[in-house]
């Protein structure tokens, strides 16, 4: 763990920490590892979103009752 890591108190459901200390131990990972990991993907994975959404800004939008409609239409639905 990094010096400048910070403590935190985090609750799990029961499942979840069962889980999650499994994996910590198959893997001899600690289980701040595997959190912190996880937390990076999630956040990685937000970040790829608000880049499509970003990428997409431009392109005109569609209300869902119009999209069924254009698929029924199309003879997709």
């Amino acid at each position: 763990m990094s010096e400048a890591a910070k403590r935190a108190t985090i609750y799990f459901e029961p499942e979840l920490h069962r889980a999650i200390r499994l994996k910590a131990a198959d893997t001899h990972r600690s289980l701040s590892d595997i959190v912190n990991d996880a937390v990076r993907t999630a956040l990685r994975e937000d970040q790829e979103d608000l880049a499509a959404f970003e990428e997409r800004v431009a392109e005109p939008t569609i209300s869902y009752e119009a999209l069924l409609k254009d698929l029924k239409a199309n003879g997709k639905l």
